[in-house]
Protein backbone atom coordinates (compact mmCIF):
# COMPACT_ATOMS: atom_id res chain seq x y z
CA UNK A 1 0.00 0.00 0.00
CA UNK A 2 1.79 3.32 -1.20
CA UNK A 3 1.23 6.52 0.59
CA UNK A 4 0.27 9.61 -1.90
CA UNK A 5 2.17 11.71 0.67
CA UNK A 6 5.36 11.64 2.55
CA UNK A 7 5.85 12.37 6.13
CA UNK A 8 8.41 13.67 8.08
CA UNK A 9 9.68 13.49 12.32
CA UNK A 10 12.39 13.76 14.62
CA UNK A 11 12.64 10.11 15.20
CA UNK A 12 15.59 10.13 18.18
CA UNK A 13 14.78 11.60 21.80
CA UNK A 14 14.71 14.78 23.72
CA UNK A 15 16.41 17.70 22.40
CA UNK A 16 18.92 18.99 23.03
CA UNK A 17 20.96 15.66 22.21
CA UNK A 18 24.51 15.37 20.79
CA UNK A 19 22.61 13.67 17.40
CA UNK A 20 18.80 13.86 16.57
CA UNK A 21 17.95 11.89 13.55
CA UNK A 22 15.04 12.86 11.46
CA UNK A 23 13.32 10.38 8.91
CA UNK A 24 10.84 10.88 6.29
CA UNK A 25 9.49 7.96 5.07
CA UNK A 26 7.09 7.96 1.35
CA UNK A 27 7.49 8.64 -2.27
CA UNK A 28 9.03 12.41 -1.97
CA UNK A 29 12.27 10.57 0.37
CA UNK A 30 14.74 10.01 -2.27
CA UNK A 31 13.76 13.31 -4.32
CA UNK A 32 14.31 15.28 -0.48
CA UNK A 33 17.37 13.36 -0.30
CA UNK A 34 18.56 14.46 -3.72
CA UNK A 35 17.52 17.64 -3.19
CA UNK A 36 19.27 18.08 0.69
CA UNK A 37 22.30 16.13 0.64
CA UNK A 38 23.43 15.29 -3.06
CA UNK A 39 23.20 11.82 -4.85
CA UNK A 40 21.65 8.67 -3.23
CA UNK A 41 24.11 6.77 -1.39
CA UNK A 42 24.00 3.35 -1.47
CA UNK A 43 21.06 1.47 0.10
CA UNK A 44 21.48 1.14 3.63
CA UNK A 45 25.06 2.23 3.77
CA UNK A 46 25.86 5.44 5.71
CA UNK A 47 27.58 8.83 4.24
CA UNK A 48 28.66 12.30 5.31
CA UNK A 49 27.06 14.44 4.04
CA UNK A 50 26.54 18.84 4.08
CA UNK A 51 23.49 19.40 4.06
CA UNK A 52 21.67 22.33 1.83
CA UNK A 53 18.43 23.87 2.02
CA UNK A 54 16.87 24.19 -2.22
CA UNK A 55 18.45 27.71 -2.28
CA UNK A 56 22.03 26.51 -1.35
CA UNK A 57 22.30 27.63 2.00
CA UNK A 58 24.10 25.32 4.54
CA UNK A 59 21.48 23.60 7.23
CA UNK A 60 24.58 21.62 8.81
CA UNK A 61 26.28 18.46 7.74
CA UNK A 62 26.24 15.15 9.35
CA UNK A 63 25.29 11.20 8.41
CA UNK A 64 22.22 10.32 6.17
CA UNK A 65 21.28 6.95 5.14
CA UNK A 66 18.72 5.56 2.14
CA UNK A 67 16.13 2.42 2.72
CA UNK A 68 14.48 1.77 -0.50
CA UNK A 69 11.05 0.56 -0.27
CA UNK A 70 9.59 -1.99 0.23
CA UNK A 71 12.59 -3.53 1.98
CA UNK A 72 12.23 -0.93 4.70
CA UNK A 73 10.87 -0.41 8.36
CA UNK A 74 7.45 1.48 6.60
CA UNK A 75 7.93 -0.53 3.59
CA UNK A 76 8.41 2.90 1.63
CA UNK A 77 11.48 4.63 0.81
CA UNK A 78 13.02 6.28 3.92
CA UNK A 79 15.70 8.82 3.74
CA UNK A 80 17.52 9.73 7.45
CA UNK A 81 19.41 12.65 8.66
CA UNK A 82 21.32 12.54 11.04
CA UNK A 83 22.42 15.75 12.27
CA UNK A 84 23.22 17.68 15.45
CA UNK A 85 20.90 17.90 18.02
CA UNK A 86 20.38 21.32 18.74
CA UNK A 87 16.89 22.25 19.05
CA UNK A 88 17.50 25.05 16.17
CA UNK A 89 19.39 22.93 14.03
CA UNK A 90 16.24 20.22 13.80
CA UNK A 91 13.61 22.51 13.89
CA UNK A 92 15.57 24.11 10.78
CA UNK A 93 15.72 20.78 9.20
CA UNK A 94 12.00 20.13 9.71
CA UNK A 95 11.21 22.84 8.34
CA UNK A 96 13.05 23.04 5.26
CA UNK A 97 11.87 19.32 4.75
CA UNK A 98 8.23 19.51 5.32
CA UNK A 99 8.17 22.71 3.02
CA UNK A 100 8.67 20.14 0.06
CA UNK A 101 5.39 19.58 -2.15
CA UNK A 102 3.67 16.68 -1.07
CA UNK A 103 5.52 16.14 2.65
CA UNK A 104 4.08 16.86 5.48
CA UNK A 105 4.30 16.61 9.93
CA UNK A 106 4.03 13.19 10.63
CA UNK A 107 1.15 12.01 13.12
CA UNK A 108 1.80 10.03 16.40
CA UNK A 109 2.45 6.19 15.38
CA UNK A 110 2.35 7.11 12.04
CA UNK A 111 5.67 5.13 10.80
CA UNK A 112 4.23 2.44 12.30
CA UNK A 113 0.94 2.48 11.17
CA UNK A 114 2.66 2.60 7.34
CA UNK A 115 4.95 -0.57 7.91
CA UNK A 116 1.41 -2.55 9.47
CA UNK A 117 -0.62 -1.26 6.52
CA UNK A 118 2.39 -2.26 3.78
CA UNK A 119 2.41 -5.90 5.52
CA UNK A 120 5.72 -5.38 7.31
CA UNK A 121 4.40 -5.99 11.01
CA UNK A 122 1.37 -7.39 12.53
CA UNK A 123 -0.62 -5.95 14.94
CA UNK A 124 0.49 -7.78 17.92
CA UNK A 125 4.22 -7.49 16.76
CA UNK A 126 3.22 -3.02 16.47
CA UNK A 127 1.97 -3.19 20.14
CA UNK A 128 5.28 -4.82 21.09
CA UNK A 129 7.50 -1.95 19.70
CA UNK A 130 5.17 0.33 21.94
CA UNK A 131 5.72 -1.57 24.70
CA UNK A 132 9.54 -1.40 23.45
CA UNK A 133 9.65 2.03 23.65
CA UNK A 134 8.18 2.34 26.69
CA UNK A 135 10.17 -0.29 28.64
CA UNK A 136 11.34 0.86 31.74
CA UNK A 137 12.96 -2.28 33.30
CA UNK A 138 14.48 -5.36 31.64
CA UNK A 139 11.69 -7.26 32.28
CA UNK A 140 9.51 -5.19 30.41
CA UNK A 141 12.32 -5.20 27.86
CA UNK A 142 13.32 -9.05 27.47
CA UNK A 143 9.09 -8.98 27.13
CA UNK A 144 8.52 -6.67 24.71
CA UNK A 145 11.57 -8.00 22.54
CA UNK A 146 9.60 -11.40 22.02
CA UNK A 147 6.80 -10.26 21.37
CA UNK A 148 8.54 -8.00 18.54
CA UNK A 149 10.02 -11.28 17.49
CA UNK A 150 6.76 -12.52 16.58
CA UNK A 151 6.90 -15.31 18.90
CA UNK A 152 3.49 -14.32 20.62
CA UNK A 153 1.47 -13.66 17.12
CA UNK A 154 3.25 -17.49 15.74
CA UNK A 155 1.25 -18.81 18.81
CA UNK A 156 -2.39 -16.83 18.07
CA UNK A 157 -1.60 -17.79 13.67
CA UNK A 158 -0.98 -21.14 14.60
CA UNK A 159 -3.72 -21.69 16.86
CA UNK A 160 -5.88 -19.94 13.31
CA UNK A 161 -4.17 -22.65 11.30
CA UNK A 162 -5.39 -25.29 13.40
CA UNK A 163 -9.08 -23.93 13.02
CA UNK A 164 -9.18 -23.65 9.31
CA UNK A 165 -7.58 -26.92 8.52
CA UNK A 166 -10.23 -28.36 11.29
CA UNK A 167 -13.25 -26.37 9.59
CA UNK A 168 -11.42 -27.72 5.92
CA UNK A 169 -11.99 -31.09 6.99
CA UNK A 170 -15.22 -31.20 8.67
CA UNK A 171 -16.52 -28.97 5.53
CA UNK A 172 -15.05 -32.05 3.27
CA UNK A 173 -16.79 -34.52 5.35
CA UNK A 174 -20.00 -32.40 4.86
CA UNK A 175 -19.38 -31.85 0.97
CA UNK A 176 -18.02 -34.87 -0.22
CA UNK A 177 -18.78 -37.92 2.06
CA UNK A 178 -18.73 -40.03 -0.75
CA UNK A 179 -16.11 -39.47 -2.57
CA UNK A 180 -13.14 -42.24 -1.70
CA UNK A 181 -10.04 -39.60 -1.12
CA UNK A 182 -12.28 -38.07 1.31
CA UNK A 183 -11.09 -39.88 4.96
CA UNK A 184 -14.20 -41.19 7.15
CA UNK A 185 -15.10 -40.10 10.46
CA UNK A 186 -12.12 -37.30 10.61
CA UNK A 187 -15.06 -35.38 12.87
CA UNK A 188 -13.43 -37.21 15.50
CA UNK A 189 -9.91 -36.52 15.54
CA UNK A 190 -10.98 -32.54 14.44
CA UNK A 191 -12.96 -32.54 17.70
CA UNK A 192 -10.38 -34.01 19.90
CA UNK A 193 -7.99 -31.10 18.69
CA UNK A 194 -10.20 -28.42 19.22
CA UNK A 195 -10.62 -29.72 23.05
CA UNK A 196 -7.07 -29.73 23.34
CA UNK A 197 -6.87 -25.64 21.74
CA UNK A 198 -9.74 -24.93 24.13
CA UNK A 199 -7.17 -26.27 27.21
CA UNK A 200 -4.04 -24.66 25.56
CA UNK A 201 -5.90 -21.46 25.46
CA UNK A 202 -7.03 -21.19 28.78
CA UNK A 203 -3.85 -21.63 30.33
CA UNK A 204 -2.24 -19.08 27.90
CA UNK A 205 -5.45 -17.14 29.60
CA UNK A 206 -4.08 -17.29 33.09
CA UNK A 207 -0.87 -15.42 32.34
CA UNK A 208 -2.38 -12.55 31.66
CA UNK A 209 -1.71 -11.05 35.29
CA UNK A 210 1.83 -12.10 34.74
CA UNK A 211 1.75 -9.96 31.75
CA UNK A 212 0.27 -7.01 33.60
CA UNK A 213 2.84 -7.15 36.40
CA UNK A 214 5.60 -7.33 34.10
CA UNK A 215 3.99 -3.80 32.20
CA UNK A 216 2.40 -2.22 35.10
CA UNK A 217 4.35 -3.51 37.81
CA UNK A 218 3.83 -5.65 41.06
CA UNK A 219 1.59 -4.09 43.52
CA UNK A 220 2.65 -3.97 47.14
CA UNK A 221 0.86 -1.53 49.86
CA UNK A 222 2.25 -1.01 53.45
CA UNK A 223 -0.65 -1.54 55.92
CA UNK A 224 -0.68 -0.43 59.43
CA UNK A 225 -1.37 1.52 62.44
CA UNK A 226 -0.38 5.31 62.43
CA UNK A 227 3.46 5.55 63.55
CA UNK A 228 4.04 1.63 63.19
CA UNK A 229 6.79 3.14 60.74
CA UNK A 230 5.32 2.76 57.21
CA UNK A 231 6.08 6.35 55.81
CA UNK A 232 9.80 5.34 57.40
CA UNK A 233 10.38 2.24 55.19
CA UNK A 234 8.51 3.98 52.49
CA UNK A 235 11.10 6.95 52.40
CA UNK A 236 13.68 3.93 52.84
CA UNK A 237 12.01 2.11 50.20
CA UNK A 238 12.28 5.26 47.66
CA UNK A 239 15.34 6.43 48.92
CA UNK A 240 14.34 10.42 49.45
CA UNK A 241 11.94 12.00 51.84
CA UNK A 242 8.68 11.22 49.90
CA UNK A 243 6.48 11.05 52.52
CA UNK A 244 5.91 13.25 55.63
CA UNK A 245 6.83 11.60 59.24
CA UNK A 246 6.78 12.76 62.58
CA UNK A 247 5.03 11.45 65.98
CA UNK A 248 2.18 12.54 65.30
CA UNK A 249 -0.48 10.01 64.58
CA UNK A 250 -2.30 10.33 61.17
CA UNK A 251 0.30 12.61 59.35
CA UNK A 252 -0.01 10.17 55.63
CA UNK A 253 -4.05 10.88 54.59
CA UNK A 254 -3.45 10.17 50.74
CA UNK A 255 -1.96 7.43 48.99
CA UNK A 256 1.53 8.13 48.10
CA UNK A 257 3.17 5.67 45.47
CA UNK A 258 7.35 5.01 44.48
CA UNK A 259 8.06 2.90 41.56
CA UNK A 260 11.25 0.42 42.26
CA UNK A 261 13.61 -1.30 39.77
CA UNK A 262 14.17 -4.76 41.84
CA UNK A 263 16.32 -6.78 39.56
CA UNK A 264 15.00 -6.01 36.18
CA UNK A 265 11.57 -6.21 37.46
CA UNK A 266 9.22 -2.87 37.99
CA UNK A 267 7.52 -2.84 41.97
CA UNK A 268 5.06 0.29 42.95
CA UNK A 269 5.06 0.44 46.39
CA UNK A 270 2.38 2.42 48.07
CA UNK A 271 2.29 4.13 51.15
CA UNK A 272 -1.29 4.69 53.14
CA UNK A 273 -2.90 6.32 56.16
CA UNK A 274 -2.49 4.86 59.32
CA UNK A 275 -5.05 2.18 59.83
CA UNK A 276 -7.44 2.61 63.68
CA UNK A 277 -10.94 2.83 65.01
CA UNK A 278 -11.66 6.43 65.63
CA UNK A 279 -9.94 8.84 62.74
CA UNK A 280 -11.45 12.20 61.55
CA UNK A 281 -12.89 13.02 59.02
CA UNK A 282 -10.24 13.51 56.64
CA UNK A 283 -8.12 10.49 57.90
CA UNK A 284 -10.92 8.45 57.56
CA UNK A 285 -11.16 8.64 54.19
CA UNK A 286 -7.70 7.79 53.84
CA UNK A 287 -8.23 4.93 55.60
CA UNK A 288 -10.81 3.83 53.17
CA UNK A 289 -8.70 4.17 50.46
CA UNK A 290 -5.88 2.60 52.20
CA UNK A 291 -8.24 -0.46 52.68
CA UNK A 292 -9.69 -0.43 49.26
CA UNK A 293 -5.79 -0.20 47.64
CA UNK A 294 -5.23 -3.03 49.74
CA UNK A 295 -7.65 -5.47 47.92
CA UNK A 296 -6.07 -4.68 44.41
CA UNK A 297 -2.84 -5.72 45.95
CA UNK A 298 0.25 -8.77 45.04
CA UNK A 299 1.42 -7.62 48.54
CA UNK A 300 0.46 -6.65 51.55
CA UNK A 301 3.57 -5.59 54.31
CA UNK A 302 1.67 -5.35 57.66
CA UNK A 303 3.98 -3.46 59.97
CA UNK A 304 3.14 -3.28 63.66
CA UNK A 305 5.58 -1.25 65.89
CA UNK A 306 7.27 -4.14 67.86
CA UNK A 307 7.86 -1.53 70.94
CA UNK A 308 4.32 -0.60 71.24
CA UNK A 309 1.96 -2.70 68.87
CA UNK A 310 -1.33 -1.57 67.99
CA UNK A 311 -3.72 -4.02 66.04
CA UNK A 312 -5.20 -2.81 63.13
CA UNK A 313 -8.23 -5.02 62.04
CA UNK A 314 -9.22 -7.19 59.70
CA UNK A 315 -7.10 -7.49 56.34
CA UNK A 316 -7.92 -9.02 53.28
CA UNK A 317 -7.42 -12.86 53.41
CA UNK A 318 -7.01 -13.36 50.13
CA UNK A 319 -3.51 -11.54 49.70
CA UNK A 320 -0.07 -12.66 50.16
CA UNK A 321 0.89 -11.29 53.39
CA UNK A 322 4.42 -10.36 55.11
CA UNK A 323 3.60 -9.29 58.62
CA UNK A 324 7.13 -6.99 58.97
CA UNK A 325 7.81 -5.53 62.92
CA UNK A 326 9.25 -2.27 62.85
CA UNK A 327 11.54 -0.41 65.54
CA UNK A 328 13.96 -3.49 65.99
CA UNK A 329 16.77 -1.10 66.65
CA UNK A 330 14.50 0.05 70.29
CA UNK A 331 13.49 -3.88 70.96
CA UNK A 332 14.71 -5.22 74.30
CA UNK A 333 13.35 -8.15 74.33
CA UNK A 334 14.36 -10.01 71.07
CA UNK A 335 12.12 -13.55 71.17
CA UNK A 336 9.38 -10.83 69.93
CA UNK A 337 10.91 -10.61 66.31
CA UNK A 338 10.06 -14.43 66.13
CA UNK A 339 6.44 -13.32 65.77
CA UNK A 340 6.92 -11.87 62.48
CA UNK A 341 7.77 -12.95 58.90
CA UNK A 342 10.81 -9.83 59.00
CA UNK A 343 11.85 -7.10 61.23
CA UNK A 344 13.59 -4.08 60.35
CA UNK A 345 15.11 -0.72 61.01
CA UNK A 346 14.77 2.19 58.74
CA UNK A 347 17.39 4.26 61.45
CA UNK A 348 19.67 1.67 61.17
CA UNK A 349 18.91 0.18 57.73
CA UNK A 350 18.36 -3.34 59.55
CA UNK A 351 16.31 -6.11 57.17
CA UNK A 352 15.99 -3.80 54.86
CA UNK A 353 18.03 -5.47 52.14
CA UNK A 354 16.82 -8.26 53.22
CA UNK A 355 13.19 -7.01 52.47
CA UNK A 356 13.42 -6.23 49.25
CA UNK A 357 15.47 -9.49 48.19
CA UNK A 358 12.01 -10.96 49.35
CA UNK A 359 9.81 -8.56 47.57
CA UNK A 360 11.72 -9.12 44.45
CA UNK A 361 11.36 -12.84 44.56
CA UNK A 362 7.83 -12.94 45.25
CA UNK A 363 7.71 -10.54 42.11
CA UNK A 364 9.53 -12.87 39.61
CA UNK A 365 7.41 -15.83 41.00
CA UNK A 366 4.30 -13.79 39.79
CA UNK A 367 6.05 -13.02 36.71
CA UNK A 368 7.02 -16.83 36.15
CA UNK A 369 9.68 -18.34 33.49
CA UNK A 370 11.09 -15.50 31.30
CA UNK A 371 10.40 -17.93 27.95
CA UNK A 372 6.44 -17.97 28.61
CA UNK A 373 4.65 -16.30 25.95
CA UNK A 374 1.60 -14.46 27.53
CA UNK A 375 -1.41 -12.31 26.29
CA UNK A 376 0.07 -9.07 26.59
CA UNK A 377 -3.60 -7.00 25.93
CA UNK A 378 -6.53 -6.65 27.50
CA UNK A 379 -8.00 -7.04 23.65
CA UNK A 380 -5.77 -9.87 23.30
CA UNK A 381 -7.45 -11.65 26.62
CA UNK A 382 -11.15 -10.56 25.10
CA UNK A 383 -10.88 -11.69 21.84
CA UNK A 384 -9.39 -14.93 23.18
CA UNK A 385 -11.95 -15.63 25.54
CA UNK A 386 -14.42 -15.04 22.36
CA UNK A 387 -12.65 -17.48 21.02
CA UNK A 388 -13.24 -20.18 23.56
CA UNK A 389 -16.72 -19.84 23.71
CA UNK A 390 -17.17 -20.38 20.06
CA UNK A 391 -14.77 -23.57 20.67
CA UNK A 392 -17.20 -24.76 23.77
CA UNK A 393 -19.90 -24.13 21.43
CA UNK A 394 -18.56 -26.13 18.51
CA UNK A 395 -17.36 -29.06 20.83
CA UNK A 396 -20.65 -29.20 22.94
CA UNK A 397 -23.12 -28.82 19.39
CA UNK A 398 -23.31 -32.58 18.88
CA UNK A 399 -26.97 -32.08 18.36
CA UNK A 400 -27.00 -29.27 15.83
CA UNK A 401 -25.51 -31.01 12.91
CA UNK A 402 -21.75 -30.28 11.48
CA UNK A 403 -22.43 -27.12 9.26
CA UNK A 404 -23.50 -24.79 12.55
CA UNK A 405 -20.43 -26.18 14.20
CA UNK A 406 -18.23 -25.88 11.16
CA UNK A 407 -19.38 -21.98 11.75
CA UNK A 408 -18.32 -21.36 15.33
CA UNK A 409 -14.64 -22.81 14.30
CA UNK A 410 -14.99 -20.19 11.92
CA UNK A 411 -16.19 -17.42 14.17
CA UNK A 412 -13.15 -18.67 16.49
CA UNK A 413 -10.77 -18.31 13.94
CA UNK A 414 -11.73 -15.02 12.86
CA UNK A 415 -11.17 -13.83 16.27
CA UNK A 416 -7.79 -15.09 16.61
CA UNK A 417 -7.06 -13.07 13.20
CA UNK A 418 -8.19 -10.27 14.97
CA UNK A 419 -5.76 -10.45 17.49
CA UNK A 420 -2.72 -10.60 14.76
CA UNK A 421 -4.92 -8.25 12.44
CA UNK A 422 -5.19 -10.70 9.53
CA UNK A 423 -8.89 -9.82 9.31
CA UNK A 424 -10.48 -6.17 9.25
CA UNK A 425 -9.82 -4.06 12.48
CA UNK A 426 -9.49 -0.71 10.95
CA UNK A 427 -11.72 0.23 13.77
CA UNK A 428 -9.06 -0.56 16.29
CA UNK A 429 -6.10 1.19 14.58
CA UNK A 430 -6.83 4.62 15.79
CA UNK A 431 -6.19 3.58 19.13
CA UNK A 432 -3.51 1.21 19.09
CA UNK A 433 -0.84 3.51 16.93
CA UNK A 434 -2.40 6.65 18.98
CA UNK A 435 0.14 4.90 21.64
CA UNK A 436 3.32 5.88 19.93
CA UNK A 437 5.60 9.22 20.35
CA UNK A 438 5.48 10.90 16.76
CA UNK A 439 8.47 9.82 14.66
CA UNK A 440 8.00 5.98 15.69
Amino acid sequence: MISSDSIVALSSGRLPAGVAVIRISGPQSRFVFETIAGPVVKNRVAAYRKFRAPDGSVLDSGLVVFFAGPNSFTGEDIAEFHVHGGRAVVAKMLETIAGFDGVRHAEPGEFTRRAFLNGKVDLVETEALADLVNAETEAQRRFAVQNAESVQSELYLGWRGRLIHARAMIEAEIDFADEDDVPGSVAETVWSDVRAMIDEIERHVEGFRAAEIIRDGFEVVILGAPNAGKSSLFNALARREAAIVTEEPGTTRDLLEVVLDLEGMRVRVTDTAGLRETPGRIEAIGIERARSKAGTADLLLVLEDMVDPVPIGAIPADIPTLRIGTKVDLLRDESLATRYDAVISTRDGTGLAELLAEIGQRAAAQIGQAGDVLPSRLRHVELLNEAKRFLLAAVGGDERGQELRAEELRLAADRLGRIVGAVDVEDLLDVIFSQFCIGK
